[in-house]
């Protein structure tokens, strides 16, 4: 028989089954059909040796943060891309790993990959959902097939291997994201949307005194090592800081520094685009570990920094505030924020730093940072001498200059400026400008600053 007539005979049998299982659905009463199906799916279960996990992605509705399915993903992507003909491409931007854009590739929907675990053979197969209606949630899964006489190794060690795999590529591999919350969409689900967070910010260049900076760089090392203990004292693994002084002091790089030296993505959290606390509590669980959430300006977040009102206050105030509260169109309140701080909803979750800004740290409710809430408070000041000779060394590669570093050192003794301001100062403004026309520069704002602070007194 030539390849042409059996090719010919296996499409007619195949057709004869398709045209007899149409026939056998079109005729048959329902219920005979649902109970055949039943019996059917029994007998293979008998018959079949192979046993299914199903890993999903985390569907739209869950409070939860899994990250199973992505580490299974990049796991397999990692390991098995290469046998893989199904996949998808992204490009990713540069990371502390990789200096130039790459492409990652994983797996492709239904694509089928198999592996070998110490002799046993397992196959995995990438899938996808398809939403029965138009307000459910198309989701992708995994599926994990093996014998059945091999469930204990493979739900323990392998499975377990996998994800610790997974979890030190992803490690390996971390580019750093910085997210914002977008309002509902249609359906009410609050958003995080995120682009790459590139921040040059490092300690090294940032202008604060040494001694301060090197308490903050030893408490962060120490947090990051205290997993065991925060279990041992039986408090939620997170960190909570409180950054407040004048505008141009640094708490935005402060952040950026922050996240960068302990490799954390950034949630910048807008209260005013967040509709009431369950919003606010499906946004916070839906951060990951590893992470900072930042209140930036909390003192002009909705009405969440002032003091409690007493029961005299006056009805004018009052009004203020309802419209104020009605502009805004969010309904979150204090103590939402305070239970995702140290409240129950704080334990969802491990290894946060939680950030709040402010310029006028007088305004605040005294229970958003007591200490215990916000574990550290990190004053911003003006800027001083030793934090002036980091810009200068930054901006201009000066380390010392005998006669206008001592006059500038002076100068700032006596005189308030941010260390933003005087950043400005030390940036050339021409081709022509060398160091020494940019310190002259900063000498004589800070006289013009003096003069003005004086005729202010």
């Amino acid at each position: 028989m030539g390849i042409v007539e059996i090719w010919s005979n296996l499409w007619s049998f195949m057709a004869s089954i398709m045209f007899v299982y149409v026939m056998y659905g079109q005729f048959l009463p329902y219920n005979l059909l649902e109970y055949i199906e039943k019996y059917t799916r029994k007998l293979t279960n008998i018959v079949n040796p192979y046993v299914e996990i199903n890993f999903f992605e985390k569907s739209g509705d869950s409070f939860e943060h899994d990250e199973t399915y992505e580490l299974i993903q990049t796991y397999l992507s990692a390991n098995s891309s290469q046998n893989a003909k199904r996949l998808t491409a992204k490009i990713v931007k540069e990371s502390k790993h990789h200096e130039t854009p790459r492409v990652l590739l994983t797996l492709g929907d239904y694509e089928e990959i198999i592996e070998n675990f110490k002799g046993i053979k397992v196959w995995w197969l990438a899938n996808r959902t398809h939403p029965k209606t138009p307000n459910s949630y198309e989701q992708r899964f995994l599926t994990l097939t093996f014998h059945k006489n091999h469930r204990d190794l493979i739900t323990t060690s392998y499975i377990q291997h996998v994800l610790e795999q997974g979890k030190a590529i992803t490690m390996k591999n971390r580019q750093l994201k910085l997210y914002t919350n977008k309002p509902s969409d249609y359906m009410g689900k609050p958003k995080w949307s995120h682009t790459t967070f590139q921040h040059p910010a490092c300690f090294e260049t940032l202008a604060m005194e040494p001694c301060k900076k090197e308490e903050i760089i030893n408490d962060l090392i120490m947090f990051s090592k205290g997993k065991e203990y925060y279990n041992r004292i039986g408090k939620a693994w997170k960190l909570g800081y409180l950054l407040f002084g004048p505008p141009g002091t640094g708490k935005s790089t402060m952040i950026s520094a922050i996240a960068n030296f302990m490799n954390y993505d950034v949630y910048d959290l807008e209260l005013t685009s967040v509709l009431d606390n369950n919003e606010l509590k499906k946004l916070l669980i839906d951060t990951s570990s590893k992470s900072i959430i930042v209140i930036e300006d909390i003192d002009c977040s909705l009405d969440l920094t002032s003091q409690r009102k007493n029961e005299e206050e006056d009805e004018e105030e009052e009004e203020v505030v309802k419209k104020k509260s009605y502009n805004n169109k969010s309904d979150v309140t204090l103590s939402s924020l305070l239970n995702f701080i140290d409240g129950i909803w704080s334990a969802c979750g491990g290894e946060r730093i939680i950030i709040f800004t402010t310029n006028f740290v007088d305004k605040l409710d005294p229970a958003l940072i007591r200490r215990g809430r916000m574990d550290k408070h990190i004053e911003m000041s003006y800027c001083g001498y030793q934090a002036f000779k980091i810009l200068a060394k930054n901006y201009l590669d000066v380390e010392s200059h005998d006669e206008l570093f001592p006059i500038i050192e002076k100068l700032l003794g006596e005189t308030n400026m941010t260390p933003a301001d005087v950043a400005e100062n030390l940036i050339p403004k021409s081709i022509n400008d060398d160091f020494q026309t940019c310190l002259n520069n900063l000498i004589q704002s800070l006289h013009t600053s003096k003069q003005k602070a004086e005729e202010k007194a």
